[in-house]
């Protein structure tokens, strides 16, 4: 990773996975059994995203939680992005993050992705949000026609995709997870309503 990087990103990253682990005795952001494995399991898992988004100038993740994937994005380039969250301590927590990591390009809101209509972005990305058909319905109206959605969606990749085609349009595909051999990520763009 340091390779692609760079060795001042990879710090940034060791040092949002130290916050990361000490937030996590005080409110449960990851689970224990995912602590001893949380660069594969958390890290490089929303890492890979980032090379699948393409040239994205300004992102969107949703139902950010820990910041995965948002902060680990944020970490990786200085595209800005805007991570939306509506639990007060979990933003808290964010916002501690980006202030202690010097992330001027990363901002943190508390809210529901579905009150905001003030942007649009070129990218969005969701990490256990919610099913597929929902992440379209809720973020839509801040995206684009040329807005790439890169979404980790594991096991239930193929099913919800069926289920989202049968009220969303547009060009979908499905990538294999680095992490898991099990699991699946959706790109989609060119996203509207049927």
């Amino acid at each position: 990773m340091a390779e692609r990087y760079g060795q001042d990103r990879l710090a940034r990253l060791e040092q949002f996975v130290a916050l990361l682990i000490a937030e996590n005795a005080h409110q449960n952001l990851i689970s224990q059994a995912s602590l001893a494995g949380v660069w594969v399991r958390h890290i490089l898992d929303s890492a890979q995203l980032h090379r699948l988004a393409g040239g994205a100038n300004r992102w969107l993740d949703v139902g950010s939680g820990p910041g995965l994937p948002g902060m680990v994005l944020a970490c990786l380039s200085d595209t800005p992005i805007l991570m939306v969250e509506p639990r007060r301590r979990r933003v808290e927590f964010l916002e501690r993050a980006i202030s202690e990591l010097r992330l001027a390009h990363a901002e943190v809101r508390q809210a529901n992705v579905e009150r905001l209509s003030d942007q649009r972005f070129d990218a969005v990305t969701a990490r256990a949000y919610a099913p597929l058909t929902e992440i379209f319905r809720s973020t839509v109206q801040l995206t684009t026609s040329s807005t790439i959605w890169v979404l980790p969606k594991g096991r239930s990749a193929e099913r919800e995709l069926d289920e989202a085609r049968q009220t969303w349009q547009g060009v979908f595909h499905v990538e294999q997870s680095l992490t898991d051999p099990d699991a699946r990520i959706i790109v989609a763009r060119d996203v509207s309503p049927r």
